[in-house]
């Protein structure tokens, strides 16, 4: 079984049936899925989305982008007794865009980790063109479990992730990155702290690239991390689902 560790199917505009997307996982042994919030309504969206499907799991949270709305609805969002909530995010820093003020990013990053911490939740975190300014924030912090999600920065940045205890969330990038140092660098990253998500609608693998992301796709990924690592499928799936299921308590 594999599983998709951050998707966003639940989008009102995402263009596929959400229902086929789900079952075309399943025929590809991806058995679990796990949507993610990006602003406080969207968190609302995903909490419903995954309550309504089967092996559909959510986490709820503001993404850089968003943060000029607060982040003060989250909490309100978490139910310790919803076994389908299983993390905080997508949340962090993004200064590739700026869409929210970096000040605010800042703010609203710190809240939601001090939220995840209160309720025992692993955090997703979404970082782009800002790990100089994320590392210290991090590091502010005690106790903090998470996943650098889609990573497609530095063999620098996936160390000092590593060295922290974080997960390394590996998308459809990992396929086409055309740069031989980050394809290098996930070859290398430690199969115990490799998760595999797909980012639907974004980031499709190759062979699809070209055609909307889903779930199904994972399964391609875990296929390329079989082929750059030289080791078998079965091992990738059994291992980022080991990974998966102990840090979203799956």
């Amino acid at each position: 079984m594999l599983i998709d560790t951050h998707c966003h199917i639940h989008d009102d505009n995402y263009p596929l049936d959400v229902n086929q997307a789900i079952k075309s996982a399943n025929e590809n042994e991806v058995g679990k899925i796990i949507c993610i919030g990006t602003s406080q309504s969207d968190s609302n969206r995903v909490l419903s989305f995954s309550a309504n499907h089967d092996n559909v799991y959510c986490s709820v949270g503001v993404h850089p982008h968003e943060s000029k709305e607060g982040c003060g609805q989250i909490e309100g969002l978490i139910d310790n007794q919803n076994k389908k909530l299983v993390a905080i995010g997508e949340i962090g820093l993004d200064y590739h865009y700026d869409f929210s003020p970096r000040d605010v990013q800042v703010e609203v990053l710190q809240i939601q980790i001090e939220i995840a911490l209160k309720h025992n939740l692993p955090i997703i975190f979404h970082v782009r063109e800002a790990f100089d300014d994320f590392w210290p924030i991090f590091d502010n912090f005690h106790g903090i479990r998470g996943v650098v999600h889609s990573f497609t920065d530095t063999p620098f940045n996936a160390t000092q992730a590593l060295n922290r205890g974080l997960y390394i969330g590996v998308s459809g990038f990992s396929t086409f990155t055309k740069d031989e140092m980050q394809k290098n660098m996930f070859s290398s990253i430690p199969l115990d702290k490799t998760l595999l998500e797909t980012d639907a609608p974004y980031l499709t693998p190759v062979p699809f690239r070209g055609k909307v992301n889903e779930p199904a796709y994972v399964r391609n990924i875990a296929e390329n991390q079989a082929v750059i690592r030289k080791t078998s499928f079965n091992e990738i799936a059994g291992a980022t689902t080991n990974n998966a299921t102990i840090l979203f308590n799956l």
